[in-house]
């Protein structure tokens, strides 16, 4: 099938920035709760409920949209205020920032398809953290508290000189223009949940969101190649802050959904065909869940965010293999634990991607 390069490109572009109109308000808005939540964050570190809560307490944590609380859980696990088991509740109940891809409304994909999707996979997911993770601490199958690396603040004691225009660019200028072009994407994208649009800016908002999906992969790449005056996972003291990390948690998602997209729609419109590929998905639906999980255990939300995007860009993706990559994903709060505690971090990630088969094949026996 032959198609225009130009054409194909900036359909793409236009529709992961749709999604990130909706990502964008979700991680910002999940992020300001976070940033109110943490102003009690000892008090909740030492109040985390009994021992015996703590496998139910961590899957309710790992719900909650985005990585924030797996992050929390994975600080309070170093600390010792939460069982082995806890952690391995909400690892398996996140669903990371592919949360949002899903919560997010576009030509893409149909609302209320998306959001019965996100229900089943995070009523899978709190289950089998509560489950797995009360085996774990019955079992006490965990390695060590001991930490084996250094802290990410010590690590960072040793910062490059930074280069001024790559500082202007990722602190001033990308960050005030990203947020500026949140900002008009947002009506649109409320407008979206509804299935509706506002008709005397469509055209306007579409090249805003090519401008959009363009800025978030420049300021992607920048930030994680050149700029080195962050951390990660530093405390959120100010407003500022909270959404200045916010900014990257979505040029991050946005970036990933665009190459998704461009990947899944090549590969369906250009090298297979979508009846072959209609053909294919239907008779190789236990190959469909490994791969799921598979893609989705990797490190970080990168995984959980491609097998989203595939979910609501190929037709007949089943859901079983999104419940897989689910269950297998941990987002971002594996990255404090894998600098705390190595041995700690592969085996979660290696339980949780041994739950995702068991659980995803389940699902697809049951017809789910």
């Amino acid at each position: 099938m032959e198609i225009n390069i130009f054409t194909f490109i900036t359909d793409n572009l236009q529709a992961a920035g749709a999604i990130g109109g909706y990502v964008s308000i979700s991680i910002i808005g999940f992020a300001l709760i976070n940033y109110f939540a943490k102003v009690k964050y000892k008090t909740v570190a030492n109040k985390i409920g009994p021992f015996w809560m703590h496998p139910i307490i961590g899957s309710l944590f790992g719900a909650i949209p985005g990585c924030g609380a797996t992050i929390v859980i994975a600080s309070l696990f170093k600390n010792r205020k939460i069982s082995f088991g806890g952690l391995c509740a909400s690892f398996i109940s996140t669903l990371g920032e592919g949360s949002f891809v899903l919560l997010g409304a576009s030509s893409e994909a149909e609302v209320v398809g998306n959001l019965k999707a996100y229900l089943i996979i995070t009523f899978f997911g709190l289950i089998a953290g509560i489950i797995f993770g009360y085996l774990c601490d019955f079992f006490k199958f965990r390695a060590n508290y001991e930490n084996e690396i250094i802290t990410n603040l010590e690590v960072q004691s040793s910062k490059d000189i930074q280069n001024t225009s790559t500082n202007l660019f990722i602190e001033v200028y990308g960050f005030y223009a990203l947020m500026l072009m949140i900002v008009f994407l947002t009506p649109g994208s409320f407008m979206a949940l509804w299935g509706g649009s506002i008709d005397a800016i469509s055209v306007l908002t579409d090249y805003v969101s090519i401008g959009f999906t363009l800025t978030c992969i420049i300021y992607f790449f920048i930030n994680k190649f050149t700029y080195k005056n962050h951390n990660c996972y530093i405390e959120h003291t100010t407003y500022k802050s909270t959404v200045f990390h916010s900014i990257i948690d979505i040029v991050m998602v946005v970036t990933y959904v665009f190459i998704g997209l461009l990947a899944a729609n090549y590969l369906i419109d250009v090298v297979i065909g979508v009846d072959r590929f209609d053909k294919l998905m239907n008779s190789s639906e236990h190959i469909v869940v490994f791969l799921a999980a598979l893609i989705a255990v990797t490190p970080g939300c990168g995984g959980m965010i491609a097998v989203a995007v595939a979910f609501i860009t190929i037709p007949n993706f089943p859901i079983a293999a999104l419940i897989a990559a689910a269950i297998a994903t941990s987002g971002d709060g594996i990255f404090p634990l894998f600098a705390s505690n190595r041995n700690d971090a592969i085996i979660v990630s290696a339980f949780g991607f041994f739950i995702a088969l068991i659980v995803g094949y389940l699902a697809l026996y049951l017809g789910i």
